[in-house]
């Protein structure tokens, strides 16, 4: 089985990861984030197609976007 790396960025309150392998750009994600915290210009994954790119400095960890994200390519965690 094929393990898939991250693209993390974390400060001292959260860690959040990015799986470029998994995210479909669907775009869910950035639409539900009540920070505006999300965007689609992240490194390009699946069929070549940007990635979800996480703002870590707007991102409160609210795990919306972790809990719609259809493929887990997204995860969140408080510290």
């Amino acid at each position: 089985m094929k393990k898939f790396e991250p693209i993390t960025k974390e400060d001292d309150i959260k860690k959040a990861e990015v799986y470029p392998e998994l995210c479909k750009s669907c775009g869910l994600c950035s639409e539900i984030c009540p920070q505006q915290a999300i965007s689609l210009t992240g490194k390009l994954g699946h069929a070549n197609k940007p990635t979800a790119d996480i703002d870590i400095e707007k991102c409160i960890a609210c795990g919306q976007c972790q809990n719609i994200c259809p493929d887990c390519a997204i995860k969140i965690k408080k510290k």
